[in-house]
Protein backbone atom coordinates (compact mmCIF):
# COMPACT_ATOMS: atom_id res chain seq x y z
CA UNK A 1 0.00 0.00 0.00
CA UNK A 2 1.43 3.35 -0.64
CA UNK A 3 0.26 6.32 0.48
CA UNK A 4 1.73 10.09 -0.99
CA UNK A 5 2.90 13.73 0.30
CA UNK A 6 1.51 16.50 -1.19
CA UNK A 7 3.28 20.02 -1.65
CA UNK A 8 1.69 23.02 -2.14
CA UNK A 9 1.41 22.49 -5.86
CA UNK A 10 0.12 18.83 -5.37
CA UNK A 11 2.87 17.38 -7.04
CA UNK A 12 2.80 13.66 -5.71
CA UNK A 13 5.87 12.05 -4.09
CA UNK A 14 5.03 8.46 -3.05
CA UNK A 15 5.97 7.31 0.30
CA UNK A 16 7.19 3.56 0.29
CA UNK A 17 7.81 2.68 3.99
CA UNK A 18 4.46 1.86 6.52
CA UNK A 19 6.75 4.35 9.29
CA UNK A 20 6.13 7.04 6.51
CA UNK A 21 2.48 6.70 6.48
CA UNK A 22 2.22 5.80 9.87
CA UNK A 23 4.27 9.18 10.81
CA UNK A 24 1.57 11.26 8.65
CA UNK A 25 -1.39 9.81 10.83
CA UNK A 26 0.36 11.27 13.93
CA UNK A 27 1.37 14.80 12.09
CA UNK A 28 -2.29 14.88 10.91
CA UNK A 29 -3.79 13.79 14.56
CA UNK A 30 -1.54 16.43 16.33
CA UNK A 31 -2.23 19.68 14.00
CA UNK A 32 -5.70 18.49 13.81
CA UNK A 33 -6.11 18.30 17.58
CA UNK A 34 -4.14 21.15 18.43
CA UNK A 35 -6.29 23.70 16.53
CA UNK A 36 -9.66 22.50 17.44
CA UNK A 37 -8.42 22.06 21.08
CA UNK A 38 -7.57 25.96 20.32
CA UNK A 39 -11.07 26.49 18.82
CA UNK A 40 -13.12 24.62 22.27
CA UNK A 41 -10.80 26.58 24.20
CA UNK A 42 -11.97 29.95 23.13
CA UNK A 43 -15.72 29.28 22.59
CA UNK A 44 -15.73 27.46 26.24
CA UNK A 45 -13.50 30.33 27.55
CA UNK A 46 -16.36 33.00 26.37
CA UNK A 47 -19.00 30.35 27.41
CA UNK A 48 -17.67 30.71 30.66
CA UNK A 49 -16.72 34.81 30.83
CA UNK A 50 -20.71 34.85 29.81
CA UNK A 51 -22.25 33.13 32.87
CA UNK A 52 -19.38 35.21 35.40
CA UNK A 53 -17.91 38.21 33.97
CA UNK A 54 -19.11 39.47 30.51
CA UNK A 55 -22.55 40.71 31.83
CA UNK A 56 -20.92 42.26 34.14
CA UNK A 57 -18.19 43.90 32.13
CA UNK A 58 -20.40 44.90 29.25
CA UNK A 59 -23.79 45.08 30.03
CA UNK A 60 -23.48 46.73 33.42
CA UNK A 61 -26.69 49.37 32.70
CA UNK A 62 -29.01 45.68 32.61
CA UNK A 63 -31.03 43.56 35.35
CA UNK A 64 -28.84 40.43 36.67
CA UNK A 65 -31.09 37.93 34.23
CA UNK A 66 -31.19 40.20 31.21
CA UNK A 67 -27.75 40.88 31.64
CA UNK A 68 -26.97 36.79 31.55
CA UNK A 69 -29.25 36.79 28.90
CA UNK A 70 -27.38 39.91 26.71
CA UNK A 71 -24.30 37.61 27.54
CA UNK A 72 -25.08 34.47 26.07
CA UNK A 73 -26.84 36.52 22.98
CA UNK A 74 -23.43 37.39 22.45
CA UNK A 75 -22.45 33.58 22.56
CA UNK A 76 -24.83 33.15 20.11
CA UNK A 77 -23.75 35.80 17.62
CA UNK A 78 -20.29 33.73 16.77
CA UNK A 79 -22.50 31.35 15.49
CA UNK A 80 -24.20 33.19 13.18
CA UNK A 81 -21.04 34.16 11.61
CA UNK A 82 -19.94 29.98 11.43
CA UNK A 83 -21.95 28.93 8.38
CA UNK A 84 -19.96 31.98 6.71
CA UNK A 85 -17.10 30.96 7.47
CA UNK A 86 -17.84 27.27 6.69
CA UNK A 87 -18.76 27.99 3.08
CA UNK A 88 -15.55 30.09 2.36
CA UNK A 89 -12.94 27.91 4.40
CA UNK A 90 -14.21 24.62 3.13
CA UNK A 91 -14.33 25.71 -0.20
CA UNK A 92 -10.71 26.38 0.09
CA UNK A 93 -10.27 23.32 1.55
CA UNK A 94 -11.96 21.26 -1.00
CA UNK A 95 -10.55 23.58 -4.16
CA UNK A 96 -6.95 24.24 -2.91
CA UNK A 97 -6.34 22.39 0.07
CA UNK A 98 -6.88 21.18 3.50
CA UNK A 99 -3.92 22.84 4.64
CA UNK A 100 -4.09 26.37 3.85
CA UNK A 101 -7.61 26.10 5.21
CA UNK A 102 -6.47 25.06 8.10
CA UNK A 103 -3.91 27.70 8.63
CA UNK A 104 -6.57 30.18 7.88
CA UNK A 105 -8.67 29.12 10.52
CA UNK A 106 -5.80 29.12 13.20
CA UNK A 107 -5.25 32.58 12.28
CA UNK A 108 -8.76 33.85 12.69
CA UNK A 109 -9.46 32.70 15.79
CA UNK A 110 -6.43 32.86 17.67
CA UNK A 111 -6.12 36.82 16.57
CA UNK A 112 -9.88 37.46 17.63
CA UNK A 113 -9.36 35.78 21.01
CA UNK A 114 -6.40 37.63 21.78
CA UNK A 115 -8.36 40.68 20.67
CA UNK A 116 -11.38 40.31 23.22
CA UNK A 117 -8.47 39.98 25.81
CA UNK A 118 -7.66 43.78 25.19
CA UNK A 119 -11.24 44.82 24.77
CA UNK A 120 -11.75 48.00 26.81
CA UNK A 121 -15.29 47.51 28.79
CA UNK A 122 -18.66 49.27 29.22
CA UNK A 123 -16.62 51.48 31.88
CA UNK A 124 -14.52 52.76 29.40
CA UNK A 125 -16.22 53.48 26.41
CA UNK A 126 -19.87 52.81 26.93
CA UNK A 127 -21.94 50.93 24.44
CA UNK A 128 -19.22 50.68 22.43
CA UNK A 129 -17.59 47.75 24.32
CA UNK A 130 -20.39 45.87 23.48
CA UNK A 131 -20.22 46.91 19.58
CA UNK A 132 -16.23 45.66 19.47
CA UNK A 133 -17.52 42.85 21.39
CA UNK A 134 -19.87 41.72 18.97
CA UNK A 135 -17.80 41.94 15.84
CA UNK A 136 -14.43 39.54 17.38
CA UNK A 137 -17.16 37.10 18.54
CA UNK A 138 -18.05 37.10 14.72
CA UNK A 139 -14.70 36.98 13.40
CA UNK A 140 -14.08 34.25 16.04
CA UNK A 141 -16.98 32.43 14.60
CA UNK A 142 -16.08 33.07 10.91
CA UNK A 143 -12.92 31.38 11.91
CA UNK A 144 -14.31 28.42 13.46
CA UNK A 145 -16.81 27.49 11.07
CA UNK A 146 -14.43 25.73 8.89
CA UNK A 147 -11.62 24.70 11.52
CA UNK A 148 -13.16 21.31 13.25
CA UNK A 149 -14.80 20.12 9.92
CA UNK A 150 -11.66 20.62 8.77
CA UNK A 151 -10.02 18.86 11.23
CA UNK A 152 -12.09 15.91 11.16
CA UNK A 153 -11.38 15.72 7.25
CA UNK A 154 -7.90 15.86 7.47
CA UNK A 155 -7.73 13.23 10.13
CA UNK A 156 -10.11 10.76 8.24
CA UNK A 157 -8.29 11.16 5.06
CA UNK A 158 -4.93 9.98 6.92
CA UNK A 159 -6.53 7.61 8.97
CA UNK A 160 -6.33 3.77 7.91
CA UNK A 161 -9.96 2.59 7.32
CA UNK A 162 -10.55 0.32 10.44
CA UNK A 163 -9.13 2.71 12.76
CA UNK A 164 -11.26 5.87 11.54
CA UNK A 165 -13.60 6.03 14.39
CA UNK A 166 -10.74 5.67 16.75
CA UNK A 167 -8.29 8.71 15.15
CA UNK A 168 -11.30 10.98 14.58
CA UNK A 169 -12.32 10.73 17.93
CA UNK A 170 -9.15 11.81 19.27
CA UNK A 171 -10.08 15.44 17.32
CA UNK A 172 -13.47 15.47 18.68
CA UNK A 173 -11.84 14.75 22.14
CA UNK A 174 -9.78 18.22 21.86
CA UNK A 175 -12.88 19.91 22.48
CA UNK A 176 -13.16 18.56 25.26
CA UNK A 177 -9.93 19.34 26.17
CA UNK A 178 -10.17 22.98 25.27
CA UNK A 179 -13.44 23.64 27.94
CA UNK A 180 -11.47 21.31 30.56
CA UNK A 181 -8.69 24.80 29.93
CA UNK A 182 -11.03 27.62 29.97
CA UNK A 183 -13.05 26.44 33.09
CA UNK A 184 -9.48 25.43 34.85
CA UNK A 185 -8.29 29.02 33.63
CA UNK A 186 -11.38 30.42 35.27
CA UNK A 187 -11.47 28.55 38.25
CA UNK A 188 -7.89 30.07 38.56
CA UNK A 189 -8.75 33.20 38.79
CA UNK A 190 -11.91 33.06 40.20
CA UNK A 191 -10.61 32.62 43.82
CA UNK A 192 -9.47 36.63 43.14
CA UNK A 193 -11.17 39.24 44.76
CA UNK A 194 -13.98 40.21 42.37
CA UNK A 195 -12.47 44.09 41.96
CA UNK A 196 -9.44 42.30 40.89
CA UNK A 197 -11.14 39.69 38.78
CA UNK A 198 -13.27 42.24 36.95
CA UNK A 199 -10.38 44.98 37.06
CA UNK A 200 -7.36 42.78 34.57
CA UNK A 201 -7.60 38.98 35.99
CA UNK A 202 -10.34 38.44 33.56
CA UNK A 203 -7.81 38.99 30.41
CA UNK A 204 -5.81 36.61 31.41
CA UNK A 205 -7.20 33.55 29.91
CA UNK A 206 -7.77 35.33 26.52
CA UNK A 207 -4.30 36.09 26.32
CA UNK A 208 -3.43 33.12 27.10
CA UNK A 209 -4.86 32.18 23.56
CA UNK A 210 -1.93 33.94 22.09
CA UNK A 211 0.45 30.71 22.97
CA UNK A 212 -2.00 28.02 21.90
CA UNK A 213 -2.22 29.79 18.68
CA UNK A 214 1.61 30.00 17.65
CA UNK A 215 2.10 26.40 18.69
CA UNK A 216 -0.83 25.23 16.31
CA UNK A 217 -0.18 27.67 13.78
CA UNK A 218 3.86 26.12 13.60
CA UNK A 219 2.66 22.71 13.35
CA UNK A 220 -0.02 23.41 10.25
CA UNK A 221 2.30 25.43 8.37
CA UNK A 222 4.79 22.07 8.43
CA UNK A 223 2.51 19.53 7.36
CA UNK A 224 1.53 17.79 3.89
CA UNK A 225 -1.48 17.50 1.88
CA UNK A 226 -3.72 14.39 2.74
CA UNK A 227 -3.12 11.84 0.10
CA UNK A 228 -6.72 10.97 -0.37
CA UNK A 229 -7.56 15.07 -1.29
CA UNK A 230 -4.45 14.47 -3.66
CA UNK A 231 -5.39 11.19 -5.32
CA UNK A 232 -8.99 12.71 -5.53
CA UNK A 233 -7.39 16.02 -7.55
CA UNK A 234 -4.94 13.57 -9.94
CA UNK A 235 -8.09 11.20 -10.82
CA UNK A 236 -10.05 14.12 -11.81
CA UNK A 237 -6.50 15.78 -14.29
CA UNK A 238 -6.43 12.18 -15.37
CA UNK A 239 -10.06 11.90 -16.47
CA UNK A 240 -9.69 15.61 -18.08
CA UNK A 241 -12.71 16.62 -16.12
CA UNK A 242 -12.84 19.99 -14.85
CA UNK A 243 -13.21 19.85 -10.85
CA UNK A 244 -16.69 22.34 -10.19
CA UNK A 245 -17.23 24.51 -7.48
CA UNK A 246 -17.57 22.00 -4.62
CA UNK A 247 -21.04 23.41 -3.06
CA UNK A 248 -22.26 23.06 -6.33
CA UNK A 249 -21.34 19.41 -6.32
CA UNK A 250 -22.32 18.86 -2.78
CA UNK A 251 -25.67 20.73 -3.59
CA UNK A 252 -26.19 18.52 -6.71
CA UNK A 253 -25.14 14.98 -5.49
CA UNK A 254 -25.26 15.26 -1.77
CA UNK A 255 -28.20 16.87 -0.59
CA UNK A 256 -29.87 14.17 1.26
CA UNK A 257 -26.35 13.28 3.05
CA UNK A 258 -26.63 16.86 3.81
CA UNK A 259 -29.97 17.05 5.67
CA UNK A 260 -28.58 13.71 7.00
CA UNK A 261 -25.80 15.25 8.53
CA UNK A 262 -27.33 18.61 9.78
CA UNK A 263 -29.88 16.51 11.67
CA UNK A 264 -27.39 14.44 13.36
CA UNK A 265 -25.83 16.46 15.12
CA UNK A 266 -28.92 18.46 16.55
CA UNK A 267 -28.82 16.23 20.03
CA UNK A 268 -24.87 16.34 20.23
CA UNK A 269 -24.87 20.40 19.74
CA UNK A 270 -27.76 20.83 22.35
CA UNK A 271 -25.94 18.41 24.89
CA UNK A 272 -22.23 19.84 23.87
CA UNK A 273 -23.24 23.45 24.94
CA UNK A 274 -25.81 22.67 27.89
CA UNK A 275 -23.09 20.98 29.44
CA UNK A 276 -20.21 23.54 28.33
CA UNK A 277 -21.92 26.87 28.66
CA UNK A 278 -25.32 26.62 29.99
CA UNK A 279 -24.52 24.24 33.52
CA UNK A 280 -21.70 26.61 34.81
CA UNK A 281 -24.18 29.82 34.81
CA UNK A 282 -27.08 27.39 36.18
CA UNK A 283 -25.44 25.96 38.95
CA UNK A 284 -24.00 29.53 39.91
CA UNK A 285 -27.51 31.48 39.82
CA UNK A 286 -30.43 29.14 39.52
CA UNK A 287 -29.02 26.67 42.30
CA UNK A 288 -26.76 29.18 44.38
CA UNK A 289 -23.92 27.16 44.15
CA UNK A 290 -20.99 29.25 45.03
CA UNK A 291 -18.26 30.30 41.58
CA UNK A 292 -15.68 28.52 42.25
CA UNK A 293 -17.72 24.94 43.42
CA UNK A 294 -19.48 25.30 40.40
CA UNK A 295 -16.53 25.56 38.17
CA UNK A 296 -14.61 22.84 40.10
CA UNK A 297 -17.58 21.12 39.19
CA UNK A 298 -17.45 22.01 35.58
CA UNK A 299 -13.59 21.15 35.41
CA UNK A 300 -13.69 17.73 37.34
CA UNK A 301 -16.61 16.22 35.13
CA UNK A 302 -14.88 17.55 31.83
CA UNK A 303 -11.69 15.47 32.27
CA UNK A 304 -14.20 12.32 31.82
CA UNK A 305 -15.16 13.14 28.10
CA UNK A 306 -11.29 13.82 27.27
CA UNK A 307 -11.31 9.79 28.02
CA UNK A 308 -14.21 8.80 27.15
CA UNK A 309 -14.26 10.28 23.25
CA UNK A 310 -11.59 7.90 22.30
CA UNK A 311 -12.48 4.99 24.18
CA UNK A 312 -16.34 5.30 22.52
CA UNK A 313 -14.68 5.75 19.11
CA UNK A 314 -12.54 2.91 19.47
CA UNK A 315 -15.40 0.57 20.19
CA UNK A 316 -17.26 2.21 17.29
CA UNK A 317 -14.36 0.66 14.78
CA UNK A 318 -15.64 -2.67 16.31
CA UNK A 319 -19.39 -2.51 16.94
CA UNK A 320 -20.52 0.24 13.94
CA UNK A 321 -20.26 4.05 13.74
CA UNK A 322 -24.17 4.64 13.48
CA UNK A 323 -24.79 2.27 16.99
CA UNK A 324 -22.31 4.19 19.08
CA UNK A 325 -23.41 7.83 17.60
CA UNK A 326 -27.27 6.41 18.55
CA UNK A 327 -26.28 5.27 22.33
CA UNK A 328 -24.82 8.61 22.91
CA UNK A 329 -28.58 10.16 21.82
CA UNK A 330 -30.42 7.99 23.19
CA UNK A 331 -28.75 7.93 26.57
CA UNK A 332 -28.72 11.81 26.47
CA UNK A 333 -32.30 11.46 25.97
CA UNK A 334 -32.84 9.33 28.90
CA UNK A 335 -31.04 11.33 31.31
CA UNK A 336 -32.33 15.03 30.75
CA UNK A 337 -34.63 15.23 33.79
CA UNK A 338 -32.59 12.78 36.12
CA UNK A 339 -29.33 15.24 35.36
CA UNK A 340 -31.20 18.67 36.52
CA UNK A 341 -32.55 16.59 39.11
CA UNK A 342 -29.27 15.85 40.34
CA UNK A 343 -28.35 19.68 39.49
CA UNK A 344 -30.74 21.22 41.66
CA UNK A 345 -29.34 19.17 44.74
CA UNK A 346 -26.63 21.72 45.27
CA UNK A 347 -23.92 19.09 46.07
CA UNK A 348 -20.84 19.35 44.70
CA UNK A 349 -20.38 15.78 44.50
CA UNK A 350 -23.61 14.48 43.04
CA UNK A 351 -23.45 17.36 40.40
CA UNK A 352 -20.14 16.09 39.41
CA UNK A 353 -21.38 12.54 39.32
CA UNK A 354 -24.19 14.18 36.66
CA UNK A 355 -22.13 16.05 34.88
CA UNK A 356 -19.56 13.23 34.25
CA UNK A 357 -22.17 11.00 33.27
CA UNK A 358 -23.69 12.99 30.45
CA UNK A 359 -20.17 13.61 29.11
CA UNK A 360 -19.01 10.45 29.96
CA UNK A 361 -22.08 8.46 27.80
CA UNK A 362 -23.99 11.17 25.96
CA UNK A 363 -21.12 12.94 24.97
CA UNK A 364 -18.45 11.06 24.75
CA UNK A 365 -20.73 8.35 22.15
CA UNK A 366 -21.95 11.14 20.04
CA UNK A 367 -18.53 12.80 19.97
CA UNK A 368 -16.50 9.48 19.66
CA UNK A 369 -18.51 8.03 16.46
CA UNK A 370 -19.26 11.41 14.89
CA UNK A 371 -16.39 12.30 12.80
CA UNK A 372 -16.42 8.20 11.27
CA UNK A 373 -19.96 9.25 10.61
CA UNK A 374 -19.87 12.48 8.90
CA UNK A 375 -16.93 11.36 6.66
CA UNK A 376 -18.03 8.77 5.32
CA UNK A 377 -21.42 10.06 3.82
CA UNK A 378 -19.90 12.71 1.26
CA UNK A 379 -17.32 11.60 -1.18
CA UNK A 380 -13.79 13.04 -1.32
CA UNK A 381 -13.65 16.49 -3.75
CA UNK A 382 -16.35 17.65 -1.35
CA UNK A 383 -16.48 16.10 1.80
CA UNK A 384 -15.17 19.49 3.64
CA UNK A 385 -17.61 21.31 1.97
CA UNK A 386 -20.70 18.98 3.12
CA UNK A 387 -19.17 18.35 6.88
CA UNK A 388 -18.89 22.16 7.21
CA UNK A 389 -22.18 23.65 6.09
CA UNK A 390 -23.91 20.16 7.94
CA UNK A 391 -22.06 20.94 11.27
CA UNK A 392 -22.72 25.27 11.02
CA UNK A 393 -25.65 25.18 10.18
CA UNK A 394 -26.78 23.17 12.65
CA UNK A 395 -24.33 25.28 15.10
CA UNK A 396 -26.09 28.82 14.11
CA UNK A 397 -29.58 27.47 14.52
CA UNK A 398 -28.76 25.12 17.84
CA UNK A 399 -25.48 24.92 19.18
CA UNK A 400 -25.16 28.71 19.57
CA UNK A 401 -28.64 29.73 20.57
CA UNK A 402 -28.68 26.99 22.94
CA UNK A 403 -27.50 28.50 25.95
CA UNK A 404 -29.76 31.53 25.81
CA UNK A 405 -32.26 29.47 24.76
CA UNK A 406 -31.85 27.64 28.13
CA UNK A 407 -31.68 30.55 30.20
CA UNK A 408 -34.85 31.87 29.10
CA UNK A 409 -36.46 28.41 29.49
CA UNK A 410 -35.82 28.42 33.09
CA UNK A 411 -37.07 31.88 33.54
CA UNK A 412 -39.85 30.85 31.72
CA UNK A 413 -40.39 27.73 33.97
CA UNK A 414 -39.93 30.04 37.17
CA UNK A 415 -36.66 28.79 37.75
CA UNK A 416 -37.26 25.60 36.90
CA UNK A 417 -35.67 23.34 34.47
CA UNK A 418 -38.11 21.20 32.98
CA UNK A 419 -38.61 22.97 29.76
CA UNK A 420 -34.83 22.62 29.51
CA UNK A 421 -34.70 18.95 29.37
CA UNK A 422 -37.77 18.71 27.06
CA UNK A 423 -35.63 20.65 24.42
CA UNK A 424 -32.53 18.58 25.03
CA UNK A 425 -35.01 15.49 24.37
CA UNK A 426 -36.23 16.72 21.42
CA UNK A 427 -32.79 17.25 20.09
CA UNK A 428 -31.70 14.49 20.93
CA UNK A 429 -34.83 12.74 19.23
CA UNK A 430 -34.29 14.37 15.87
CA UNK A 431 -30.50 12.86 16.05
CA UNK A 432 -32.03 9.32 16.86
CA UNK A 433 -33.99 9.63 13.61
CA UNK A 434 -31.07 10.98 11.48
CA UNK A 435 -28.78 8.55 12.50
CA UNK A 436 -31.08 5.29 11.81
CA UNK A 437 -32.16 6.84 8.68
CA UNK A 438 -28.77 7.57 7.68
CA UNK A 439 -27.24 4.57 8.79
CA UNK A 440 -27.51 2.08 5.67
CA UNK A 441 -25.36 5.18 4.01
CA UNK A 442 -22.47 5.24 6.60
CA UNK A 443 -22.36 2.93 9.03
CA UNK A 444 -19.43 1.16 9.32
CA UNK A 445 -18.61 2.11 5.13
CA UNK A 446 -14.79 2.38 4.82
CA UNK A 447 -14.12 3.14 1.67
CA UNK A 448 -15.94 5.78 -1.09
CA UNK A 449 -16.02 5.23 -4.61
CA UNK A 450 -15.60 8.36 -6.60
CA UNK A 451 -17.92 9.17 -9.00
Amino acid sequence: MSAYRSESSLKIEPVKDAASVNSGVRKAVGAATVGTLIEWYDYALYGAAAGLVINKLFFPNLSEASGILAAFATFAVGFVARPLGGLLISHIGDKFGRRPALIFTIMLMGGATVAMGLLPTFEQIGVWAAVLLVLFRLLQGFGAGGELAGAIVLVAEYAPPHRKGFYTSIVNAAPAGGILLATFSFLTISYLPEDVLLGWAWRIPFLLSGVLFVVALYIRKHLDETPEYVASIEQAKARSKQQQTPLRELLANGRKELVYGFLSVTGHNANAYILAAFALSYLINTVGMSRSDSLLVVTASTTVAIVSVPLMGALSDRIGHTKVFALGAIFALVFAFPFFWLLDTNSVLIATVAMSLLYGIGYGAMAGAQGAFLSDLFETRYRFSGLALARELNGALVAGPTPFIAAALVNLAGGKPWLVACYLMLCCFLTIVAIVVAGRRSGNKTDRQEK
